[in-house]
């Protein structure tokens, strides 16, 4: 058994102070008691302490791209910079490269991720001779990050409506679902002893599959009882093309071939129509939001409010990684309504909070996201003597985290009852900074 003692802790959705924790031999917690005294031993954790915080969509290898092409071009220009990131990948490469940006995550708060993982062949096309090569090499990298991860295997088939793969995106590609859906029972099989890895499933988009495919994706999904994430509208162009081919927006299609429902998370839905945002919230998904990757693309200001209003749950994700940042996430989603809205207070710091754990914690189907007796033992703790927080209420500290705090202020964090960072630093992964820009200098490098 571990003993924790935060000075102040988000419990039940207020603040709590002086709250021991106790933590068994199995990384969940056993008890919260607060007002009561340290006990012998305990670690303390000083400052306020969150449930750790859940990153629901990543995709590891573009965090690469970050301070590349910025000044000029739109998401397809950057794209094209993205697919030649993705040529240069090998296993040994991404898992070190993957490494690093786990294990940025954790150091930023986040506690479990969500990986869109859709690099699975060889460059020119041809599997590996283990189909889950890539895939292992993403495993091995969170184990040794300390970060909880769910493996979303992404089908992708097509380079767009009835339109073939060309160049890089071979590496994406099988031959067709079926295939997909074998990598995916082997991948599940293969994850038993791996307790901190799981495995869920993903559609990269509606252009990328045929209305056949999303079938039989959606019947997996019910067949494996495992999560299932989808790009959905993050660009106009997208919906243009889909109702161009199909006749339906991306949402309608999505409904259409069963995809939707409570174990579905739509990804960005940045453009949705009126009529997909009532079916979103009507079909009880999950909506990811990426606000710091939705900015740095130009993609728009995603409807949010109307989104959560509709029925749909708001979980929050990195995405592209411009920035690996929770509480950037989490006041993007205000700071978009607002934008969009003409109006402040439009997501209460609670609401936001919920995005960030719970929302998350459903999104990848982890028993996680509050602390609670029972729950894993997965604790963020930001200080609060930084520039940037000093002065709150104490008991108004959500506010101080939601809308002023950032990374930089993350202190500890805990997962499963370890003390994976301690003081600002990974205790596993050393000198990071060196590590992360080494690593992507020497792949960006590659010929």
């Amino acid at each position: 058994m571990t003993d924790y003692h935060a000075d102040h802790a988000w419990v039940g959705g207020a603040v709590a102070h002086d709250v021991a924790i106790s933590v068994g031999d199995d990384g969940r917690i056993l008890s919260l008691v607060p007002d009561t005294s340290p006990a012998t031993g305990a670690i303390r954790l000083e400052g306020f302490t969150l449930p750790g915080f859940v990153n629901a969509h990543s995709h590891a290898f573009h965090r690469a791209l970050r301070g590349r092409r910025q000044r000029t071009g739109d998401f397809w220009g950057w794209r094209e910079t993205m697919y030649e990131v993705a040529e240069r990948l090998g296993p040994a490469s991404y898992e070190e490269l993957a490494t690093a940006v786990f294990a940025e995550m954790v150091c930023a708060g986040f506690t479990a991720v969500g990986e869109f993982h859709y690099v699975h062949h060889e460059r020119g096309g041809a599997a590996y001779r283990d189909p889950n090569e890539m895939g292992w090499a993403l495993v091995r990298a969170a184990e040794r990050a300390g970060i909880r991860m769910v493996l979303l295997d992404t089908c992708y088939l097509l380079g767009g409506f009835s339109t073939p793969v060309t160049g890089v995106q071979v590496r994406y590609a099988d031959r067709d679902v079926t295939e997909w859906a074998d990598r995916v029972r082997a991948l599940a099989a293969g994850l038993h002893g791996h307790p901190s890895v799981s495995c869920g499933l993903a559609a990269h988009s509606v252009r990328a599959v045929t209305a056949d495919d999303l079938r039989a994706i959606a019947a997996l999904r019910d067949t494996l009882q495992l999560p299932l994430h989808v790009h959905v509208s993050e660009q106009p162009a997208e919906n243009a093309a889909c109702l161009d081919a199909t006749g339906r927006t991306p949402t309608a299609l999505l409904a259409e071939t069963g995809m939707l429902g409570p174990a579905t998370s739509v990804v960005h839905a940045t453009h949705p129509a009126a009529d997909d945002i009532d079916l979103l919230g009507e079909q009880a998904v999950t909506v990811v939001a990426c606000p710091t990757t939705e900015q740095d693309l130009g993609d728009g200001l995603g409807p949010f409010a109307e989104l959560a209003t509709a029925g749909a749950t708001l979980a929050i994700g990195t995405d592209s990684h411009a920035v690996v940042d929770p509480f950037a996430e989490m006041r993007g989603i205000e700071m978009h309504d607002r934008l969009r809205r003409h109006a402040r207070g439009v997501h209460t710091p609670a609401a936001l909070l919920d995005a960030a754990t719970t929302g998350g914690a459903r999104s990848l189907g982890l028993d996680g996201g509050a602390l609670r007796s029972g729950a894993p033992a997965d604790l963020v703790t930001l200080r609060l003597d930084s520039i940037r927080v000093a002065g709150f209420d104490p008991d108004d500290l959500a506010s101080a985290a939601v809308f002023a705090a950032t990374a930089a202020d993350v202190s500890d964090v805990v997962v499963g009852g370890r003390r994976i960072v301690a003081a600002g630093m990974h205790q596993s992964v050393p000198d990071l900074p060196d590590r992360l820009g080494g690593t992507i200098r020497a792949m960006m490098a590659e010929r």
